[in-house]
């Protein structure tokens, strides 16, 4: 389920040491304010640099000077209807701000959206990008989808890591209360959850249920293989006995098929 493929768009965009050059155009016009050190945008504002191009209202870009009068972009800052785009996906808020010192991208506002070719993830509150660390998060009951599958949690956060092109991929995704994952066949729900990109492999732990139609385990800790489609689950030394608990309903799984069927 290699989900947030492509979100590294927000630390790459406006980024300085790109090497190729940034153009911003405004339907309100372009305010330089030399004093305080940085430009603002205003209307309709385009600001494009390499494949990388935002969208917005308003766009003010701070920067401080060096030796020579070269100038050092630090912040970047976008604000109303917010589109972030790249060759291999779209971002949607409604304020983003990067930092370049910090080397922290944060998107918030309403609406927050990441569309890729596979996947679309959402949150309530903010994404965050860290980039020396190759991490993004999403907080506030945040969901991803990737075709039938779905997670959903509290917060979800997913690192990348470089592959032998050079290009980052996810490594791990985690995520943290609340935790639900949903699939053609099953909806599993525990307090934390870890998926390895590497095994294709997902553990969940805490007060974990797995339910399948009418039929339902619970357990402390379950692994999902996502290779072979086995679901294991475990019990716990908080459980009664550490026992796993199970209830099955048979003919449930064929009745469930039977009413799927076309009159």
């Amino acid at each position: 389920m290699p989900i947030f493929r492509g979100a590294q768009v927000f630390a790459q965009a406006l980024n300085p040491e790109a090497g190729e050059k940034l153009e911003i155009t405004a339907d309100g016009g372009l305010e330089w304010h030399r004093n305080e050190k940085f430009f603002r945008a205003l209307k309709n504002v385009r600001a494009q640099q390499g494949t990388l191009i935002i969208r917005s209202a308003v766009l003010i870009a701070r920067y401080k000077e060096g030796q020579g009068g070269a100038m050092t972009i630090q912040e970047v800052e976008a604000a109303g209807d917010v589109v972030i785009e790249s060759s291999e996906s779209k971002a949607y808020g409604e304020r983003a701000v990067y930092n370049i010192d910090k080397g922290q991208a944060v998107m918030t506002g309403k609406g927050l959206k990441l569309i890729t070719k596979e996947h679309t993830v959402t949150a309530r509150e903010r994404f965050e990008y860290l980039t020396t660390q190759g991490k993004l998060k999403a907080i506030g009951r945040a969901a991803a989808t990737q075709g039938e599958n779905r997670i959903e949690a509290d917060e979800l956060s997913a690192v990348f890591a470089q592959d032998k092109a050079g290009k980052r991929v996810l490594k791990t995704l985690e995520a943290n209360g609340n935790v639900v994952i949903t699939t053609p066949t099953e909806v599993l729900r525990g307090e934390r959850g870890v998926y390895n990109a590497t095994t294709n492999v997902a553990e969940l732990s805490g007060n974990v249920r797995i339910k399948r139609g009418d039929n339902e385990l619970e357990g402390d800790t379950a692994k999902v293989d996502m290779n072979t489609n086995v679901s294991s689950i475990t019990g716990g030394a908080k459980g009664p006995d550490g026992r796993v608990r199970a209830v099955f309903y048979p003919g449930s799984e064929k009745k469930k098929n039977e009413e799927k069927k076309p009159e």
